[in-house]
């Protein structure tokens, strides 16, 4: 039933849909307390409260646009679609050396994967939903064309790595909050934040080049322009400070367009096992 209706609403024009997802955006942000505080207290932490209310009608876009993105024709997709600065990305392929994209939950996340994925092969870390009625869906979307799928365990560590060590690109969500073992506290807009060590570690172990990229919703159901940024943060230091330099980038990144980031997304938990920092200035 979930499938039809995903296939059913990716037949309606983007602009409609993302009508759609504000309305609910701000009838989840009405309706429950828990969504609405998290969502405050994360732009007030960040210092874009003014962005509230632009901040409330994009979550809902980043939901309803989900079937178009996933189950619209690759062609239809692409024609609501362009890109800033992929000359950044080109001169890095012809090089031969590998790319380590770096995709925060900003805009719409789940473009940037295959619209690189039009011009290149591509590997993504990915993790199943957890609505088992979703994963069909989701890795039939994800597993297009260039796209190819590694879990998000020590086999899909290996599968980037080997990919990276042919010179060619992979793709991480750098602020998805790792498992025990695989993260260390760093500052995310000014708050400790349990953050993961392998964007740093699978540059290094690869020799390859890290590129920050979204995909930036435009007004009024337009489309969608895919951004490439280049990584300017030294990687030279400790897995805290390498985790601390991508933290900073990914501040600068969101600061571009702050109402697109996902401010409901439980940024800052502390995952099962993982003991808390003892103080702020740990991580400061």
């Amino acid at each position: 039933m979930l499938v039809f209706l995903f296939r059913l609403l990716s037949t309606l024009p983007l602009p409609a849909l993302h009508a759609l997802g504000a309305a609910l955006g701000w009838l989840v942000y009405l309706a429950s307390p828990s969504y609405r505080r998290r969502l405050r207290s994360n732009l007030e932490g960040a210092g874009f409260e003014r962005h509230l209310a632009r901040a409330v009608s994009e979550s809902g876009k980043a939901i309803v646009e989900l079937p178009f993105v996933w189950c619209a024709a690759p062609e239809r997709v692409a024609r609501h679609v362009s890109m800033e600065n992929w000359e950044l990305v080109q001169s890095v392929l012809d090089s031969g050396q590998g790319i380590v994209f770096l995709t925060p939950h900003l805009g719409c996340f789940e473009m940037t994967a295959q619209h690189v994925a039009r011009r290149t092969a591509l590997t993504v870390m990915y993790r199943p939903p957890r609505q088992a009625a979703l994963k069909p869906l989701v890795e039939g979307a994800r597993a297009r064309h260039n796209l190819h799928l590694a879990p998000a365990n020590l086999s899909g560590v290996r599968i980037l790595a080997k990919a990276l060590k042919k010179g060619q690109p992979v793709g991480v969500l750098p602020d998805q909050v790792p498992q025990e073992g695989e993260g260390v506290w760093a500052r995310f807009f000014g708050r400790a934040a349990y953050t993961m060590t392998l964007p740093a570690k699978l540059a290094q172990l690869g020799h390859a080049r890290i590129i920050l990229t979204y995909a930036e919703r435009r007004a009024h159901g337009r489309g969608f322009i895919v951004r490439f940024v280049p990584f300017e943060g030294d990687l030279s230091g400790t897995p805290a400070e390498q985790a601390q330099a991508i933290n900073d980038a990914m501040e600068q990144l969101i600061a571009r367009c702050p109402a697109q980031y996902f401010w409901s997304y439980n940024r800052y938990k502390r995952p099962d096992g993982v003991a808390a920092p003892e103080a702020a200035q740990e991580v400061a």
